[in-house]
């Protein structure tokens, strides 16, 4: 088991190649390396990300088969299984690193402001939930000065959502906060951007 620290630092390397379009020469999985994973799997670090097809945690990071842990929903949002899964990585596998892992222009995002400037009047529940978690972290914004700057605002948004569901893995799991006051979890937060290839790690 490797410390948080020494984890994040790897994941920073990793996405340092990535931005310079370098790959790392252990990402190339060879047999050997398969076969040592069939029975167990000791990934060094948790990440909770969105969906988007344009944001692969391992290859952003420039990771190989068993090294990253990848949750991956919409938004990256936190609902109950979200957090399960954080919980069952960090206790089982005793990975001591968990990164969000949001990005610019994010489209669960965007929806989410434009359903509340212009609500729709039919949509679908289980989209309507992903909006629901969005929300409140992001819904203070259109009473701002950002509401009359869509780039600014959506920027705002991305940065006030990631760090929603990073505060909702430290303090909404008694299991998560026992692990970071006792074993040295870290959580942290950080954003990927589509322009440049760089992920930025904040908040943590």
């Amino acid at each position: 088991m490797i410390s948080a620290r020494e984890a994040l630092e790897r994941l920073r390397e990793g996405n340092a190649r990535f931005a310079s379009n370098v790959r790392g020469a252990d990402v190339f999985v060879g047999h050997t390396r398969r076969a040592e994973l069939v029975t167990q799997q000791q990934p060094f670090a948790i990440i909770l990300g969105c969906s988007d097809s344009r944001v692969p945690a391992e290859i952003v990071f420039d990771q190989g088969l068993g090294d990253l842990f990848v949750i991956r929903v919409a938004g990256n949002i936190v609902a109950p299984s979200q957090v399960g899964s954080v919980e069952f990585a960090a206790a089982r596998y005793g990975t001591r690193l968990v990164v969000v892992l949001g990005h610019s222009q994010c489209g669960a995002v965007l929806a989410t402001l434009e359903e509340l400037q212009r609500p729709t009047e039919i949509q679908s529940r289980n989209l309507r939930a992903i909006v629901d978690h969005v929300r409140p972290s992001v819904e203070g914004l259109l009473a701002t000065d950002f509401r009359h700057d869509l780039d600014a605002l959506v920027e705002q948004a991305v940065r006030a959502n990631i760090r929603a569901s990073t505060h909702h893995l430290r303090h909404g799991s008694q299991l998560l906060e026992q692990l970071i006051q006792e074993d040295g979890l870290l959580v942290v937060s950080a954003e990927y951007s589509l322009e440049t290839g760089v992920v930025e790690f904040f908040d943590g």
